[in-house]
């Protein structure tokens, strides 16, 4: 018995570091990749922003196929038959079991007042809301926040890097790759599964995917009915969310539009009256 327990706590742990298998390898071939196209960097046709575009292109392309073959059949079934009261609270649930990333980066971006509060949250729903099933934390007025590592290494300046599609993960960049392990281990199902095993933990990571595809069931029907290039599409969506967070919805104006445009926004009233004629 002690045997068997030992083994699937150990089958456990393989399959948490898979996650982190798969990016390694991933940033191996974007990193090869890079190299055979370093000398293009004058190449005009090269996109700043994604020049590993074949290799993430390809990423896309596989996990789009994984997902329309195994995911999407799984998650009609279950945005169909769960009811909606029950899907939320699974939602409310796997949020705040991954909450403490939220936590831990409050405090390393110098948001002392709202770690303070995110921690408050997370102990209120992780009791009082029966381990996060029901958000009792928003109606006593802690709103819910949004942080991971990737947008404090933006806070402390670090650039963004180049565009990575992780398989079966989704849109990245080399800087917010970064958080990905950090939101492993900050996750509370990571140390569920070393002190419980696979066969109690193995089922909710399972669940887990299963609400995180459901989730964006919505955005991804208008991806596939009004993108002429999906890919482009959930890249350009992407960038622009991480921007958006990384300001706390406040980021600056010269992100929305050409660098060659004229700012409609411009104060100078000689480039507004040039512009005019």
């Amino acid at each position: 018995m002690n045997k068997h327990a030992r083994f699937l706590r150990n089958s456990d742990l393989k399959v948490n570091h898979n996650y982190l298998i798969i990016v390694v390898l991933f940033v191996i071939c974007v990193i090869l990749q890079g190299c055979a196209t370093a000398s293009k960097k004058d190449d005009p046709d090269l996109d700043p922003v994604d020049p590993h575009e074949k290799v993430n292109r390809a990423s896309y392309d596989l996990t789009d196929r994984v997902d329309r073959l195994i995911f999407e059949p799984v998650v009609n079934v279950y945005i169909d038959y769960v009811p909606n009261a029950a899907q939320r609270s699974i939602g409310n649930f796997y949020d705040n079991l991954s909450y403490p990333n939220v936590v831990l980066n409050d405090f390393l971006q110098g948001k002392v007042r709202q770690g303070l509060q995110d921690s408050l949250r997370f102990f209120v729903n992780s009791s009082v809301g029966l381990f996060g099933l029901f958000d009792m934390a928003t109606h006593m007025g802690l709103q819910k926040h949004d942080e991971d590592f990737g947008q404090t290494l933006g806070v402390w300046g670090v650039n963004p890097g180049s565009y990575l599609f992780i398989p079966f993960l989704g849109p990245s960049s080399e800087r917010d790759v970064s958080g990905i392990p950090v939101s492993i281990f900050t996750n509370v199902l990571f140390y569920a599964s070393l002190a419980v095993g696979a066969y109690f933990t193995a089922p909710l990571t399972i669940l887990g995917a299963i609400d995180k595809r459901a989730r964006l069931s919505g955005p991804m029907r208008v991806r596939d009915e009004a993108a002429l290039d999906p890919y482009l599409f959930v890249r350009e969506a992407s960038l622009q969310q991480r921007e958006f967070l990384i300001y706390d919805g406040n980021p600056p104006l010269d992100l929305y539009y050409e660098p060659f445009q004229d700012n409609p926004f411009e104060k100078d009233p000689i480039k507004q009256k040039k512009n005019q004629k």
